[in-house]
Order: structure tokens, then C-alpha cells, then sequence
């Protein structure tokens, strides 16, 4: 997919408001440096015309929808990026301790995994969907999905999702992230 449209200022402009309010509706905060920002919104709709969606920008994509979804903005790597390093990689969104200047910026490393990993990990989730469908009529693993990544619940709330860590902010109600715990 490729469009050879102009993206103007005031595309820019539209973007970064809506993901502004986005992010602050969900708990999450853009990197102040605006100008810094502006140019992280510009590479995203620089990937939407490329590609058909916002691949990060500060990352290579495929081309492929299939292959980048977890790049795909608001990235897979966001959250656990915000609670160990303070930032995702590319540094759109950052935590609520670098907005406040408590903390620095700093370098946040490369969580995707390579091409090669990537190849393993989906060659062991056939196996182990075509495992889950051998047992979909026994006893539900509660707490945990079948590939043993931990469900956590809001406690405020009753939000649950499924992943390593829980949400800096619940993204219902907004609560923060010592809020959720275990489902069981």
C-alpha cells in the first residue's frame, strides 16, 4: 500500500491531539517534548500511508499486517517498556515519573524478538493451540491462559487481562497498576 500524498502540518497536528487525549483517557501520557513527538506522529502516519497502519516508527516493518502486530502503535512492548525503562522504545509514550522530571530518559533496549525467535515462538503457539483444542473440554486453568501467562483482575473495577505484569493504569478506570492482582 503506498500513497504518495503530502502529509501536512495540520495532519500532524490532528494526529497528535487524538493521541494526546487518547493517552491521557487511558492513563498514559505522550513525551513532552512536543516538537520530539510531532516528528514520532509524522513517522506513524509516514507507516499508516506506507502500510496501511502505524507501525512504530522507530522500528523496521515487514509490510506485512500478520507479521507486525506487535508493533503496531500502541506496541505490545509499551507497557513493560513504561514500567522497567520509564518510556516505550521509541519514546511516544513515557511514565508518569519522566513527565514529572523525577526521572531521565534513558535508552530503553530492544524487547522484540528477532525474526528467528519470532519463527519459534509461532511454530510452539500451533502446538499448543492444537493442544488446547485436544483439551477444551477439561478443567479451565484458572488464573493463568494455557500458555501460562498470569490473568490479572482491577480490583477496583473487575477488569481483567491476561499478561506477564499488569497495566500501569486500568484502562477502565484508571486505576493504577497496585491495584490489580491475581485472578483466581
Amino acid at each position: 500500500m503506498s500513497d504518495d500524498r503530502e502529509i501536512s502540518e495540520a495532519d500532524i497536528d490532528k494526529l497528535y491531539r487524538r493521541l494526546d487525549r487518547e493517552a491521557q483517557a487511558g492513563g498514559y501520557n505522550l513525551n513532552p517534548d512536543v516538537d520530539f513527538t510531532k516528528g514520532l506522529v509524522e513517522g506513524l502516519l509516514v507507516n499508516e500511508a506506507r502500510y496501511g497502519y502505524w507501525a512504530c516508527p522507530c522500528r523496521l516493518a515487514d509490510g506485512e499486517r500478520e507479521k507486525d502486530l506487535d508493533i503496531i502503535c500502541p506496541c505490545d512492548y509499551r507497557d513493560p517498556d513504561l514500567i522497567d525503562w520509564g518510556a516505550c522504545y521509541c519514546a511516544l509514550y513515557v511514565s508518569d515519573a519522566v513527565l514529572q522530571g523525577e526521572e531521565e530518559l534513558q535508552p530503553v533496549p530492544e524487547r522484540r524478538p528477532t525474526e528467528e525467535e519470532r519463527a519459534v515462538e509461532s511454530t510452539s503457539a500451533a502446538r499448543r493451540s492444537a493442544s488446547t483444542e485436544e483439551h477444551e473440554h477439561d478443567e479451565v486453568f484458572v488464573g493463568f491462559t494455557w500458555s501460562g501467562i498470569p490473568v490479572w483482575r482491577c480490583k477496583v473495577c473487575g477488569y481483567l487481562c491476561a499478561r506477564p505484569r499488569p497495566p500501569l493504569k486500568c484502562p477502565v478506570c484508571k486505576a493504577d497498576q497496585d491495584r490489580f492482582e491475581r485472578f483466581m
